[in-house]
């Protein structure tokens, strides 16, 4: 047994005396038990709330067995491609494969597929056909609706579709991870849960959809690049955890995609917590004698700041806005006003004239 490590095999959970574990994690990085790492983060935030979690980092994507290695968990399977979406992982913007791949023992190359969310989350669909699927990570939260794909030159469908999961967890995960793995342990059918901030849900039943932005129809977008255009910027000024709005996109009129509100960021308090959690702070011993995971070395003996930072830059952009508004506003009623003076000026004058 690997201590203070979670479970990667039958063994380990033998180990634990654990029967049947509450969800499983694929992922396509090495299982690195470190805050930098996504997956580390939800599974001990998942353990910390009462529930256990394996670990299946990248899996034999051509073996069906693979995917079976932990059994299958009582509440629901975690996906995600790893820290980087798998194509920027495999390919240089000049769409040139990489040799290395930092987040695989020894460096490795080849160790995940292409678009590695959707091959996964097929895999297990093959085997486990109602257990339900939680998608999440960058790959996930960026291809959430639909997109352009640089790889294929193509707008490509919502990932929820192509993947055949059932939630997107987007964006940061902590609290709608743990929203989600409570409404599964109290008996909500994964179809129902469609309330959570933070999390993307398919639905054939356009009642379903309330007090939402309706997006261009996908056909539409792929067609037209003025409409994909006006897709992106609804998007986009629905981002804000505070401000977002719901959107939905429909596809042909009988599936639509939607997206609510994002997820309120962390508080303080949580945010100390979760990089409190008993995290290893290193790679699972059994890659030791394939020489390590290259991407330890740079955050090994870090300090996560960046999402503070990135919270900081929120708020200034946020200022920033409300700067230009005010600007804005103050040019708005000077020009008014010297455009009023004039006015009166002018009818004054006339007035003048005309008494003569």
């Amino acid at each position: 047994m690997y201590e203070g490590y979670l479970p990667i095999s039958k063994q380990d959970m033998q180990e634990r005396g654990i029967k049947q574990l509450d969800f499983v994690y694929v992922c396509g990085d090495a299982y690195v038990d470190h805050p930098s790492f996504g997956h580390a983060i939800i599974a001990r935030l998942l353990e910390a709330h009462g529930y256990t979690v394996g670990i299946i980092a990248q899996p034999d994507w051509k073996d069906d067995a693979s995917i079976s290695v932990l059994g299958v968990p009582r509440l629901g399977f975690l996906v995600s491609a790893g820290n980087m979406d798998s194509m920027v992982n495999h390919y240089s913007v000049s769409k040139k494969r990489r040799a290395t791949d930092s987040y695989t023992p020894g460096g490795v190359m080849g160790k995940r597929p292409d678009y590695a969310t959707v091959v996964y989350c097929n895999l297990i669909r093959h085997t486990y056909k109602k257990t339900p699927i939680i998608i999440g990570g960058i790959e996930a939260s960026l291809r959430r609706l639909a997109h352009y794909d640089y790889w294929s030159n193509k707008v490509k469908r919502s990932i929820l579709l192509d993947s055949g999961a059932d939630l997107i967890s987007y964006g940061m995960g902590e609290h709608s991870i743990i929203e989600i793995a409570d409404a599964l342990n109290a008996g909500i059918d994964v179809h129902d849960i469609t309330f959570i901030d933070g999390t993307v849900f398919k639905t054939k039943n356009r009642d379903l959809i309330y007090d939402a932005i309706e997006l261009p129809d996908y056909d539409e977008i792929k067609e037209n690049k003025r409409s994909f255009a006006q897709s992106f910027y609804k998007q986009y000024c629905n981002t804000d955890p505070f401000s977002g709005k719901r959107l939905f996109e429909p596809y042909g009129g009988t599936t639509f995609v939607v997206q609510n509100p994002p997820a309120k960021p962390l508080t303080q308090t949580e945010m100390d917590e979760v990089y409190a959690l008993p995290y290893m702070r290193n790679y699972h011993p059994s890659y030791e004698k394939d020489g390590g995971v290259p991407a330890i070395r740079e955050i090994k003996f870090s300090l996560i700041s960046n999402r503070i930072r990135a919270e900081l830059f929120r708020r200034e952009a946020t200022s920033r806005s409300l700067m230009r508004q005010n600007r804005s506003f103050r040019n708005r009623t000077s020009k008014g006003i010297f455009m009023m003076s004039g006015d009166l000026r002018r009818i004054s004058v006339h007035r003048h004239a005309k008494s003569r």
